[in-house]
């Protein structure tokens, strides 16, 4: 009665608050206490009930209903072979909550459960009717999702049963015939390539149909695009089934010896092109136009992946966001999430245990990043290369990382091929309710080892007896399919035989030729053309209208009155004296492109603001926190300006930039790191995407990369960008590496950067960007520079001619140092008539023919220096020591190094003692004796 009571003070405030059969209990007898034993005796009986259930039982019976709805998973039958890492199923037991069957045969089904269904009239058939739904080969968990409207959804389209997909006869049989077809591909390239890598799908053929489902949705609904990212495993099923790759293309890309290959049987089979290094086969990607005579035709990408897996993920939701986002007209992209999703594959060890998923689904929700919801499915195989689930994740499931970013999952059993394209639906159906994230724990095996040269019973003995024993997923479904009386006895191998029997027939039509000296492919022409030509200057009184517009403000916009007034100085110098320091610089360069009609995308930690608190591109009203970007204002613009603050992620911040400037090629992105060796923490991306993606896959980014560097005293991690790295991994012209030491350099710099999107030239720019220079009055240029001239790779010390007679030592270097040494030759200028000073402002492509130029016209040089801040084993020493000696093997001319000695750590910690060091470096730069010491092992 106690319980009784709570409940009807619950239904006094508010009737629908209480379950229906109670609601419906007041209505007809009113307070509790009005209720006799007689009365209570009624209500059951007359529905065939004992009266005896106490209210304790009820109260039992209410919780196990809602254990069942959260723990059930525990019990499901998701495991084809093996099992996951055990759980405490108590919660699901009635026995834990002091009941019976007869107990719960007694209660009826109305007062535990506020649905109706045919045959359920008692609460241990619901019990039972729960159980089935929650755990059977299919479960699900969304108790972690804190929206009552989402787990509503869940619980009425579970528990009614109307997730399950009403499959036809006909449609079973196409189910097992895509099985089939996927068994059959790799049966025959295991068959045909022995011993030969590919990553076989073969545990989790199921990938591919519900892959097809998805697309088959997709046709009714307005998505133009379908972004996919995956590792190896299942990729060829993928290129082949989903994709179309043509399989004559994909066999001979399995090169059967080292001096021959097999050639295609159709010309329009060898259309697919790559980079002109290219890669193994399992990373490629490919692109796909599919249901041109649906409602809502649709093109599937399947982006390209190197081995670093789970890195692919934030660069397809790049590539989804770029393709939702509207960008040809004034202000800000307008996003259309309907336009484009993601799928994302992840392998069961590498979805927990690599970071980058984490950060990923920490895009997800970000006004900068959200793209509507993407589905995930794990591809789990029980093991991560040889380390077994134990080894491989502190958790219960593969999944549960997702749980904190409240996620959906549903776990199904990779046997039950119905179970998971109802699981498919649902989580379709999810995406495109919610514009959430949503995932499928796809539960398989790995039938071989991580490839096909492995011998997995090394190491996972007991599992792979198991997996040895195990009757594949389209022989358990044709069985279930002949019990049902579905399918006949023999069609299922007939099946079998005539996939197998088509490949055989693609396979003898090719041909074998000999290839005795294989080569890579040439350098594409405009990559190895040069980037003089391209003009960037903005004529004055266009530069004098931009920057106008950028003081304007949205009629009522009260800005932080202090920044108000540094902005407006800022721009009336620009006005008055014709003269621009970096911000408004930099400011003019943006404002600038968009006048060009060319969209501008940029991202970072506090990039609105800037980390020095130069940019403040994106205002704050005072009063009611509403934002104001200046570049939407302009009247000249003729495309976008996008600008957000990252999050503290650069990894996956990096990657889903590089994926959008892929897919948008027609934009400039811009990714900024708060300080430049924040960039180590992006450096998969840098390495296996942005160096290299065009040489490998022939994926084009022009993407801008702002990483600031300067060596000012705060110690080893906020002095350098690590430009050394860059520098090694530059080669046939993959990108640009510049540091830059006026505003009006940076200007042209950003502006022949724009200038090269869509283009076959296109590739992208590391750019070292100052910090304290900011405010420097050394890096502010006249008007004449922006509006006369163009990006100068090589540029004398301001104040100096490009060449000298009278010179005797030529120093080169790059960045704030050689601003440092301008101050200090400002001393005395009388002193340094022997020095002649380069700024070597653009490090890759190294701009030879200028500096031989220089050196050409110094005719009384004796030595050459080389001069840096950073350690002598980090900068640009080692990258440009063998450039300089090469182009001075010839003449009489020495080539010393002047910075600091060898050092594992970029940078000392005592800001006194950098000052020292940095003293005595330019000292002995700019004081030139001949014949004294060279200082070359310094």
């Amino acid at each position: 009665m106690g319980y009784v009571q709570e409940q009807y003070e619950l239904y006094l405030d508010d009737e629908n608050a209480v379950d229906a059969s109670l609601k419906e209990m007041f209505e007809k007898y009113g307070a509790p206490k009005e209720i006799s034993k007689k009365q209570q005796a009624e209500v059951v009986s007359h529905k065939g009930f004992s009266s005896d259930i106490t209210a304790k039982q009820l109260t039992s019976a209410i919780k196990l209903v809602e254990a069942i709805r959260r723990y059930a998973h525990l019990k499901a039958d998701i495991y084809p072979v093996g099992s996951g890492i055990s759980g405490d199923t108590t919660l699901v037991d009635p026995a834990h909550y002091g009941l019976s069957r007869e107990i719960l045969e007694a209660i009826p089904a109305e007062w535990v459960w506020d649905s109706t269904l045919n045959g359920v009239s008692n609460a241990q058939e619901i019990v039972d009717h729960l159980m089935n739904q929650y755990a059977g080969t299919i479960s699900f968990e969304y108790d972690h999702v804190n929206n009552d409207d989402e787990r509503l959804w869940f619980q009425d389209n579970i528990e009614s049963g109307k997730y399950r997909f009403p499959f036809s006869e006909d449609e079973k049989k196409e189910l097992l015939g895509k099985i089939v077809d996927v068994e059959g591909f790799e049966n025959f390239l295991a068959k045909t390539f022995v011993a030969q890598k590919r990553f076989s799908i073969e545990g989790l053929e199921m990938i591919i149909p519900i892959l097809d489902r998805i697309v088959q949705n997709s046709f009714y609904d307005e998505t133009e695009e379908i972004l996919i990212g995956m590792a190896h495993r299942g990729r060829l099923s993928v290129l082949t089934h989903i994709l179309g790759k043509p399989f004559d293309k994909l066999f001979s890309e399995f090169h059967p010896s080292a001096d021959k290959e097999l050639v295609p049987s159709s010309p329009g089979s060898k259309a697919i092109t790559y980079g002109w290094t290219g890669d193994v086969k399992y990373h490629f990607g490919a692109k796909r136009d599919v249901g041109e005579e649906k409602p809502s035709p649709t093109k599937i990408t399947l982006a390209h992946n190197p081995s670093h897996l789970e890195f692919v993920n934030p660069v397809v939701e790049g590539f989804t966001r770029a393709a939702q986002d509207f960008r040809f007209q004034k202000g800000a992209p307008v996003q259309s999430p309907e336009k484009a999703f993601s799928i994302l594959i992840h392998g069961d060890a590498a979805f927990i245990g690599e970071g980058v998923v984490a950060e990923t689904f920490n895009l997800s929700a970000l006004p900068g990043y959200h793209t509507g919801g993407t589905l995930h499915i794990i591809a789990n195989n029980l093991v991560g290369f040889t380390t077994g689930q134990r080894q491989g994740r502190s958790t219960r499931y593969a999944s549960d990382l997702a749980k904190g970013f409240e996620v959906p999952i549903i776990h199904v059993n990779a046997d039950d091929p119905e179970a998971c394209i109802s699981a498919t639906i649902l989580a379709y159906d999810y995406r495109k309710k919610f514009k959430k994230d949503i995932l499928i724990d796809l539960v398989g095996y790995r039938r071989y080892g991580h490839n096909e040269m492995d011998e997995p019973r090394a190491t996972q003995p007991k599992l792979y007896e198991s997996i040895d024993n195990h009757p594949t997923c389209a022989t358990v479904y044709a069985k279930r399919l002949v019990q049902d009386g579905i399918l006949n006895e023999n069609t299922h191998e007939e099946m079998k035989e005539s996939v197998f029997n088509k490949l055989q027939g693609i396979y003898d039509d090719m041909t074998e030729n000999i290839n005795e000296n294989p080569e890579v492919m040439p350098l594409p022409q405009a990559l190895r053309q040069g980037l003089s030509d391209i003009e960037t200057a903005v004529p004055k009184d266009l530069l004098h209208s931009l920057n106008k517009g950028l003081l304007k403000r949205p009629e009522g916009f009260q800005s932080f009155k202090k920044l108000e007034k540094i902005l407006t100085k800022r721009h009336n110098t620009f006005t008055e004296e014709e003269k621009a320091d970096w911000a408004v610089g930099e400011a003019l360069a943006y404002a600038s492109i968009i006048q060009d009609g060319i969209p501008i995308r940029m991202t970072g930690q506090d990039s609105e603001r800037g980390t020095f608190a130069h940019r403040h591109l994106m205002l704050h009203d005072v009063e009611t926190s509403e934002t104001y970007c200046p570049m939407h204002g302009l009247d000249e613009a003729k495309s976008t300006f996008d600008i957000h603050n990252s999050p503290l992620s650069e990894a996956a911040v990096l990657g889903f930039e590089y994926g959008y400037s892929v897919k948008a090629p027609k934009t400039l992105v811009i990714w900024e790191a708060q300080f430049g060796d924040f960039a180590n923490a992006g450096q998969v991306i840098f390495d296996q995407f942005i160096s290299s993606s065009r040489a490998k896959w022939d994926e084009r980014s022009n993407m801008v990369m702002l990483l600031p560097h300067g060596y000012e005293g705060q110690g080893p991690e906020h002095s350098s960008a690590r430009v050394e790295r860059f520098l090694t991994m530059a080669a046939e012209n993959n990108w640009i590496v510049a540091n830059v030491t006026t505003s009006a350099q940076f200007f042209h710099l950003i502006r022949r950067q724009a200038a090269l999107v869509n283009s076959e030239a296109a590739r992208p720019l590391i750019v070292l960007t100052p910090k304290s220079l900011l405010r420097s009055p050394r890096v502010v240029s006249a008007i004449e520079e922006f509006a006369n001239e163009k990006f100068k790779p090589l540029m004398p010390q301001p104040g100096l001619n490009l060449t000298s007679k009278k010179a005797k030592r030529l120093l080169i270097g790059t960045g704030k140092v050689m601003v440092d040494i301008a101050e200090k030759m400002d001393e005395n200028p009388q002193k340094y008539e022997n020095l002649h000073v380069l700024r070597l402002e653009q490090m890759y492509p190294f701009p030879e023919r200028q500096i031989q130029e220089v050196l050409d016209g110094c005719p009384n040089l004796k030595e050459v220096v080389w001069v840096q801040e950073e350690p002598r084993n980090m900068g640009a020493w080692n990258f440009v020591k063998e450039l300089l000696y090469k182009m001075l093997e010839n003449s009489d001319l020495e080539l010393h190094y002047e910075g600091r000695c060898e050092r594992s750590a970029p940078s000392v910690g005592d800001a006194h003692i950098h000052k020292a060091e940095q003293r005595r470096i330019i000292k002995r730069a700019v004081e030139w004796s001949e014949g004294g010491d060279t200082n070359e092992g310094n």
